[in-house]
């Protein structure tokens, strides 16, 4: 179990940090936009269309990535408060009504949606051209953006399988399994040092305590 939960993990993460360079590609080419639109007067035809390819792609194949570290938004102020044994319970109930059932139909409709634009015929042509952007003064090709639909709640769906594999290990043993260790934001890495250097000083000083007594 631990091994299938951790290839996963570790699949799941390299697919994220892969397409994290679209945000780099994405910065760039909005940089090189307004430069050539304020500074020489030449604004170019595709900015638009590389910003919405390059977002969409980021956030739709990040998604395994981010519920692998559990980064996804979560009212928690009932759950946090709950035994791990009843979250992970709670969870896995969820999982089965809403996530599981959910992701199957966004994969299926992910890919009568993606073959439906690779085969789009535009008027006065004789075989499919694929689908062009409606938006793009230069006909910028959309179908492959839409293929990422099922791809990305795919990956999504392996990451379910991951995270129904930690429920299952929780309601055993009563506590959640380590997750792979990962960048954290600042504000959570300086809570987490504030909180070790309090219970260092508590425990030196129950320590002097005790060795006054």
């Amino acid at each position: 179990m631990n091994k299938v939960l951790n290839f996963i993990d570790r699949f799941t993460a390299w697919v994220g940090k892969s397409f994290a360079w679209c945000i780099l590609i994405l910065t760039f080419a909005t940089t090189y936009e307004v430069i050539v639109r304020y500074a020489f007067r030449a604004p170019t035809s595709w900015a638009f269309d590389i910003s919405y390819i390059m977002y969409g792609t980021l956030f739709m194949m990040a998604g395994g990535y981010a519920l692998s570290r559990n980064a996804h938004v979560r009212g928690d102020f009932v759950y946090r408060l709950w035994p791990p044994r009843i979250q992970a319970g709670i969870e896995l109930v969820l999982y089965f009504l809403f996530f599981y059932p959910g992701i199957l139909a966004l994969i299926y409709a992910g890919i009568i949606y993606a073959g439906e634009s690779w085969n789009y015929m535009p008027y006065g042509f004789n075989g499919p051209r694929g689908e062009i952007s409606i938006n793009s003064p230069i006909g910028v090709p959309v179908s492959p953006l839409k293929t990422i639909l099922p791809i990305a709640s795919a990956v999504l769906l392996l990451q379910g399988i991951a995270e129904t594999i930690r429920c299952i290990q929780c309601l055993k043993s009563g506590e959640w399994p380590a997750r792979l260790h990962d960048v954290e934001e600042m504000e959570k890495v300086l809570i987490e040092k504030h909180r070790i250097e309090e219970e260092r000083l508590a425990r030196e000083a129950a320590e002097q305590e005790e060795a006054a007594k």
